[in-house]
């Protein structure tokens, strides 16, 4: 009898394991069904392997329920299983019933592969549970899996998108001791993290100082630093490393001349941009439209404006590579200078260069005809961007609410800030100053004041410059216990107020009962 039920289990497993592999995964299901229900005894391994056929299908609610069906019958999955099984639902976030399979495993005495440990960890730091994932990390070690090279990479990744540089450090530092050689994802999460946190000099005695020698560093590492040194104003440091960048066989990419680029175009040191543009075409490293803006971007920064409109048109639209960034920063520089009519000119020429204005350039026009009172121009001009489809951003709004405000016309600038709202576009505390500004200047404060506490309750929070312009509207209204009330509420937030109009509400504080004044 028992070899005849012996026969007929093999028999499920045969039928169960054909349809598996001909794709017929209900069949299968069925099947197994069939068998779990017949007098043939079922045993841990065919569990094991059915819902290692429901994992690799992406059955996971499915392998969910026979895992609970298996645990009364005292069976249990094997640590492979386990292992996949927690890998796979890493893929649907089910941390619920990853931390019960974790604590299953615990209790048999098993302990998941370093695979598992480590797709779980990603999960944990792409979802910012790093808290968690550093619990899951000792944990491990407890139970005695090593972390791995992937391990580290994982943690100091998600820790340095979290910010939390120090542990990022820290943990650096157990993986060199280690012996571990960090892979290039790693290195360049803690590099591009320190540098964007001013500790540049420690990214470079991390990677460059401490494991020169031992790992091949990438031109994308070699850059980081370069730009971080650049960011800091230290060109000598930045330039050592582009030298020992090339006597270790990388030569420096557009990347690496384009970060230099950049810093002597910001320093106005525009010679040396020049050579350096020279010098990298020596080097068979033709200058892209990056590095022709960004030098037209430091010529109109010292204001030599015929210099910068000559290299776009002798140079950068012979060589396509001029764009409508060129345009925008010529332009802005002509109506920085007062030119605007210049700056109209040259954007009448766009569309015949092939080259559609868009939103930052009419900006930059609207917000130059505007400060000139020239509103027919601006007008035409907001005709246009709407014409070609472009819908104003919150800077553009803001400009022309502010305008608005400066020239009396409030109802217009109160109608347009409305208009942005219900447009979708969230206001900042910019666009709520500029129509803050011309309330009180109009003496319309207690409109103002509706402003104001609609940014306590939807955002943005008020600055500094909010609470002195509703402060000293309500001064000007003789609404002082009110304005005390502000004052309260924005040194609660950090803020002071300037000495004078402090001394003028504090004068009124002891010359009356501000309690009682009549708002």
């Amino acid at each position: 009898m028992y070899k005849s039920l012996g026969l007929h289990r093999l028999a499920y497993r045969a039928q169960i394991s054909s349809y598996v592999k001909a794709g017929l995964i209900d069949q299968a299901i069925k099947t197994f069904d069939e068998m779990t229900k017949s007098n043939c005894r079922v045993f841990s391994i065919d569990y094991n392997r059915f819902i290692g056929v429901l994992l690799s299908q992406s059955r996971y609610d499915l392998a969910e329920h026979y895992y609970y069906r298996m645990i009364p019958q005292g069976f249990s999955l094997n640590s492979f299983t386990y292992s996949r099984f927690i890998s796979g639902l890493c893929k649907v976030k089910n941390f619920i019933l990853i931390e019960k399979l974790l604590q299953d495993m615990y209790k048999l005495g098993y302990v998941p592969d370093n695979w598992a440990y480590n797709i779980y960890l990603n999960l944990l730091c792409c979802e910012n549970q790093i808290d968690l994932a550093l619990g899951v990390v000792q944990t491990m070690v407890e139970k005695g899996r090593e972390p791995d090279i992937v391990t580290y990479s994982i943690l100091i990744n998600g820790l340095c998108r979290a910010g939390r540089f120090d542990s990022a450090v820290k943990i650096w530092c157990d993986m060199v001791r280690k012996g571990f050689n960090p892979d290039e994802k790693a290195c360049r999460a803690l590099v591009l993290g320190l540098c964007r946190d001013g500790k540049v000099d420690l990214a470079y005695e991390l990677t460059l100082g401490t494991l020169r020698g031992r790992i091949q560093f990438s031109k994308s590492i070699f850059n980081s630093l370069i730009n971080g040194f650049c960011q800091a104003g230290r060109i000598d440091k930045a330039q050592a490393i582009k030298s020992f960048m090339r006597s270790n066989g990388c030569e420096p990419d557009l990347v690496t001349y384009n970060v230099l680029l950049n810093y002597c175009c910001d320093e106005l040191l525009l010679e040396e941009a020049e050579t350096l543009m020279r010098k990298k075409e020596r080097s068979g490293v033709e200058p892209d439209v990056y590095s022709y803006n960004e030098l037209l971007k430091g010529l109109c920064k010292a204001n030599r404006l015929d210099k910068a409109y000559l290299m776009m048109v002798n140079k950068m639209e012979a060589k396509g590579l001029c764009d409508v960034v060129s345009y925008n920063t010529i332009i802005k520089a002509l109506c920085k200078a007062s030119h605007a009519k210049k700056a109209y000119k040259l954007f009448e020429q766009m569309g015949g260069k092939g080259i559609t204005p868009d939103v930052v350039t009419f900006t930059i026009l609207i917000r130059a005809f505007l400060s000139e009172g020239r509103s027919n121009i601006a007008k035409k001009l907001l005709d246009q961007m709407t014409g070609l489809g472009l819908l104003p951003d919150r800077v553009l709004y803001t400009t022309i609410v502010d305008h608005l405000c400066k020239t009396g016309e409030m109802w217009m600038a109160c109608s347009v800030f409305c208009d942005m709202v219900e447009k979708g576009i969230t206001p900042d505390v910019v666009s709520y100053n500029a129509l803050i500004t011309g309330l009180c200047r109009a003496s319309r404060v207690s409109e103002a004041m509706h402003l104001y506490e609609d940014m306590h309750t939807r955002g943005p929070c008020p600055n500094e410059v909010t609470f002195k312009l509703i402060i000293g509207g309500l001064i000007r209204e003789k609404k002082l216990s009110l304005a005390c009330r502000v004052w309260d509420q924005m040194m609660e937030k950090g803020f002071t107020l300037d000495g004078d109009v402090s001394e003028t509400l504090v004068n009124a504080i002891r010359s009356n009962d501000a309690s009682c004044i009549k708002i």
